[in-house]
């Protein structure tokens, strides 16, 4: 059964407790005759399952589709399906796609993807540390403080930023580092930075993945100063990479970021349906059957009906 009203807002809960991002699918238009509402809500998961009720199959399987592109854009889109030949119309922050499979109506369904904070290990209770995790927070970064001995860094973290001033260095660099976090950065010296670099247990491709010393050249000396050059640092390599990150204020003000710009993850796989010829999601969730050593993928359970009756026919045409 479908999840609605306080089930699907658990869910919605529990799914931000545990750091898994989602799609809140929400009808705000619907045309008869279509099963769907206005405020009907649903989520869709990461592997492309929905929880809670937005229309029929066909509906699902465009929402699906978006839904997971929205995940991997981390940008709202506004979804409009309509009975049709297959097409789709693009224009800024919106998409029409008409579906043959569907028996008349329309739906509008705004698709809004919910991304759990990027999470920000820091190493270290002295000053700067402590500056790091104030203004992380109005970064709306996940600042976890802890030391040495207790940090465990995880593949999926934005950042490890070391600043323990020489105390429990190594092993939380070395674990970010096999783990491949994309930002590691050690407060120190370049002298004692470069000795604790050299003293590390990985090769030199990881060594020199190292901030050493962390952040920008502000020129701040205070802890905040420092924390805040090592955050720039940090929004610089999010979203513009390593090999082009700002490395001065200068250049900095001279080509700004959009504040709206988020990290995109890859595209997801899509395919066609080789019945009615709409594009769906090529995952696991989405209705599928194999046939000749080849997984085809259905917008509904009827066009896999037709499929499965008929196999060389539609494998043929497709």
């Amino acid at each position: 059964m479908p999840l609605h009203g306080e089930a699907l807002a658990a869910r919605a809960q529990e799914l931000v407790e545990r750091r898994e991002p989602f799609v809140r699918a929400t009808v705000v238009r619907a045309q008869h005759p279509t099963s769907a509402h206005a405020g009907d809500t649903a989520l869709v998961l990461a592997n492309g399952e929905i929880d809670g009720f937005l229309g029929g199959t066909c509906v699902e399987a465009s929402v699906r589709e978006y839904g997971l592109q929205t995940l991997s854009r981390h940008e709202p889109l506004l979804l409009r399906v309509v009975p049709g030949e297959p097409s789709r119309i693009r224009e800024e922050g919106a998409v029409e796609v008409a579906n043959p499979c569907l028996s008349g109506g329309a739906v509008e369904i705004f698709l809004e993807p919910q991304m759990p904070a990027p999470r920000v290990v820091v190493v270290g209770a002295t000053p700067v540390a402590q500056a790091l995790g104030a203004l992380g927070a109005i970064l709306d970064l996940d600042m976890e403080l802890t030391d040495g001995t207790a940090a465990e860094p995880r593949a999926d973290d934005a950042a490890l930023i070391v600043a323990s001033q020489g105390r429990d260095e190594e092993p939380s660099l070395e674990s970010a580092l096999r783990l491949g976090v994309p930002y590691v950065a050690l407060v120190a010296s370049r002298t004692r930075g470069a000795a604790v670099l050299a003293s590390l247990d990985v090769d030199d491709g990881q060594r020199a993945l190292v901030h050493s010393p962390a952040g920008l050249l502000l020129g701040g000396r205070t802890p905040a100063e420092i924390a805040l050059s090592i955050l720039a640092e940090l929004v610089s390599v999010r979203y513009l990479g390593r090999s082009e990150a700002i490395t001065t204020a200068e250049t900095a003000m001279a080509d700004p970021v959009p504040a709206s710009a988020e990290p995109a993850s890859a595209e997801p796989a899509s395919a066609v349906d080789p019945v009615c010829g709409m594009s769906v999601a090529a995952v696991e969730s989405t209705l599928h059957a194999e046939y000749a050593g080849t997984t085809y993928y259905f917008c509904s359970a009827g066009c896999r009906r037709a499929f499965l009756a008929d196999p060389e026919r539609y494998a043929t045409a497709s």
